[in-house]
C-alpha cells in the first residue's frame, strides 16, 4: 500500500489488516479492513483516534515517525469502539502530558474499558460546536450520537476544510484492495449503521452547513473528489429509500424444489421486464450481502420451505436481520413450500407485516413439494404483481 497523502500538516497513520477473517466477529471481509488514524502537526499536535490492537506496532511506528521527536499534545477520541480505541491507554502512558479530547459520554465509556491514572485531570470535555485551536488549524466538534454509538462525534478542521467522519463514510476492505467503493461501503453501512438512519440524517444536515474538501473516515479510503456522490449515497441509504429498481429473490430451500421455483420466478420477472433480478440462496450467501441487497432494491420476494411448524431457519435469521435494521419502504412477495402442512408463509408474513411502510404483493403463493400447473400459474400472477408499474 502506498502512502495516503492528505496534506503537509495532516498525516495518515492508519494500517491495513489483511489477516482478519470476521469484522466484529460476524462480517466476512475477504479483502480485509483498514483502521484509519491521523495526526495533525501544528504548534500543537493532535492524533485523531487510535487503532485496533491488531495493528498496534505498525500504528505506533507510523505515529512516532510522523511526530519525529515532538511531544503529543492531544488525542481526539471520536468513537470508543475497540477497533479505534484499542490503544488509548497505551498512548496515554507513552505520552503522560497528552490530554484526551472527547465528550461526556466518551469518558464514561472510556472508564469502562481502561484505567488511566489521572484521567479526569487530563480530560478536555467538549460539546456541540466547541473548538480547539492547534495553531493554524482549528478543530470544531460535532456530536453524532448513535452513529452508531452514543458517544460518537465527528470533527471538522476549519483551515483545510477536512471532515474527520468517524465510522461515517467507511467501508470494508484494506486500502490496497482494488474494489468499487459503493459495494463494500453499502454492505458496511446497512449492516453496521443501518438501524440509525434518522441519526445519520441529522448528521448530514449538520454537515451540509460545512464547506468540506475532504472526508477522512475511520475505515476505508480518504474521499477527496466528487464528494457529492458519497454524500448522496448516504442520504439515500439513511432515508431507507431504494437505491435501484429491481427484485431481490431471497430463498431458503432444503432439497432444491424451492430453489427451482426461485429460478422459475426469476425467469418470469425477466420476461416481464424487471429492471434487475438478483437471486440469493440464504443457505449459502453471506448474510450481510443479503441484507445489503434487500436495502438496495425496491422489491423483494421471500421464498422459503416450511420447517418444524415454522420457516426454514436461515429465512427467519434473514427476517430478523431486516427487522433489526429497520427494513422499510419496499414491496414484498411471499412464496412458501410445504409437503404436508405449509407454515413458512404465515411466519414470513408475520415479520413482513411488522416492517414499516411495506406493501405485501398478492397472491401469496403456496407450493406443495414441487411446482405444478396450479402453483406455476400463481407464481406467474405474483411475477405480474412484482413488475406492475406503481
Amino acid at each position: 500500500m502506498g502512502d495516503v497523502k492528505i496534506s503537509d500538516s495532516v498525516i495518515y497513520i492508519g494500517a491495513d489488516d489483511r489477516a482478519i477473517d470476521l469484522f466484529e466477529s460476524q462480517y466476512k471481509v475477504p479483502n480485509g479492513v483498514s483502521y484509519n488514524s491521523y495526526v495533525i502537526l501544528d504548534e500543537k499536535t493532535a492524533v485523531m483516534d487510535t487503532a485496533d490492537n491488531r495493528v498496534t506496532d505498525v500504528w505506533l511506528d507510523k505515529l512516532e515517525k510522523a511526530l519525529d521527536g515532538r511531544k503529543l499534545d492531544y488525542l481526539v477520541v471520536q468513537h470508543m469502539e475497540p477497533d479505534h480505541s484499542g490503544n488509548i491507554q497505551r498512548l496515554a502512558e507513552k505520552y503522560p502530558e497528552m490530554r484526551l479530547v472527547g465528550n461526556a459520554k466518551t469518558f464514561a465509556i472510556m472508564k469502562q474499558f481502561f484505567t488511566i491514572d489521572g484521567l479526569d485531570e487530563r480530560c478536555v470535555t467538549v460539546k456541540e460546536g466547541d473548538t480547539l485551536s492547534l495553531g493554524s488549524h482549528t478543530l470544531q466538534f460535532i456530536m453524532a450520537p448513535m452513529v452508531h454509538w452514543p458517544e460518537v462525534m465527528v470533527t471538522y478542521e476549519q483551515s483545510e476544510k477536512l471532515l474527520f467522519s468517524a465510522d461515517g463514510f467507511g467501508k470494508f476492505g484494506a486500502l490496497d484492495a482494488d474494489e468499487d467503493w459503493a459495494c463494500e461501503a453499502r454492505r458496511y453501512y446497512f449492516n453496521i449503521v443501518g438501524k440509525y438512519g434518522a441519526q445519520v440524517q441529522a448528521l448530514l444536515k449538520k454537515a451540509a452547513a460545512l464547506d468540506i474538501k475532504m472526508i477522512l473516515p475511520l475505515h476505508g479510503p480518504v474521499l477527496k473528489e466528487n464528494l457529492g456522490y458519497y454524500i448522496d449515497k448516504y442520504n439515500v441509504w439513511s432515508s431507507y429509500e431504494p437505491e435501484d429498481k429491481g427484485v431481490l429473490i431471497a430463498y431458503a430451500s432444503i432439497h432444491g424444489h424451492t430453489a427451482a421455483a426461485a429460478e422459475e420466478l426469476a425467469r418470469m420477472l425477466k420476461e416481464r421486464g424487471a429492471e434487475k433480478t438478483v437471486l440469493t440462496d440464504l443457505s449459502r450467501t453471506d448474510m450481510s450481502e443479503a441484507v445489503e441487497d434487500a436495502f438496495r432494491y425496491d422489491r423483494m420476494v421471500l421464498m422459503a420451505a416450511s420447517y418444524d411448524g415454522g420457516v426454514f431457519p436461515v429465512m427467519e435469521d434473514f427476517l430478523l436481520h431486516l427487522k433489526s435494521k429497520l427494513y422499510q419502504n419496499r414491496k414484498i412477495g411471499i412464496v412458501e413450500n410445504g409437503s404436508w402442512g405449509p407454515t413458512a408463509g404465515r411466519v414470513t408474513r408475520s415479520y413482513a407485516e411488522g416492517y414499516k411502510n411495506v406493501t405485501i404483493a398478492e397472491p401469496a403463493v403456496t407450493i406443495r413439494s414441487a411446482l405444478n400447473e396450479a402453483s406455476r400459474a400463481a407464481l406467474a400472477q405474483l411475477a405480474d404483481a412484482m413488475t406492475v408499474s406503481e
